[in-house]
């Protein structure tokens, strides 16, 4: 396939949501769908800047592609959910003293690389090689990551038992 012609939506759509649900079935043992985001929503979500009285501390893993397709995946979580996430996958209560700064954002890069993972598979699979970079966290509230203009940009919602993970996925195909 060549490198020029744009990926379709449906199969960003069909990949990121194959590899949200295999990642957190797998690794998490809970179910995860995926949500419509309304953007006009009261109360907006990241990667949209929320109002300062919204805005939850949140993390958000990344990891980025290159080859054929360069890009990155940004993936939001509430710390809440994070620090649930990590405790789910380390075997350990969410009140541990285990269970720090550093334990969450190394679980949730690991997560966050291999939802990206999976992701890339599908990309390679539909002839797109590529290779994937390093996880990196960042942690705040009220920020939000933005696009330069020449990329794509695709946002997904998901849900797992009350909690929101949204993929924010940024791409461009190699000139």
């Amino acid at each position: 396939m060549p490198a020029t012609q744009e990926i379709s939506e449906l199969l960003i759509r069909e990949n990121i949501n194959r590899a949200v649900a295999d990642v957190f079935k797998t690794m998490l043992g809970r179910p995860v769908e995926m949500r419509a985001i309304d953007q006009r929503e009261p109360q907006l979500w990241p990667p949209l800047p929320p109002p300062p009285e919204q805005g939850a501390p949140h993390l958000v893993g990344t990891v980025g592609f290159l080859g054929d397709i360069n890009g990155l995946i940004y993936l939001y979580l509430e710390v809440s959910f994070a620090n649930l996430c990590t405790a789910r996958l380390l075997g350990m209560e969410v009140g541990s003293p285990a269970l720090t700064e550093e334990a969450v954002n190394d679980a949730i890069g690991e997560l966050t690389n291999m939802i990206v993972g999976v992701f890339k598979n599908g990309l390679c699979d539909s002839g797109y090689s590529c290779k994937l970079t390093i996880p990196s966290i960042v942690r705040g509230r009220n920020f939000c990551i933005g696009p330069v203009s020449s990329a794509q940009r695709h946002i997904y919602a998901f849900e797992s038992q009350g909690h929101r993970v949204v993929a924010d996925i940024l791409m461009k195909n190699e000139d």
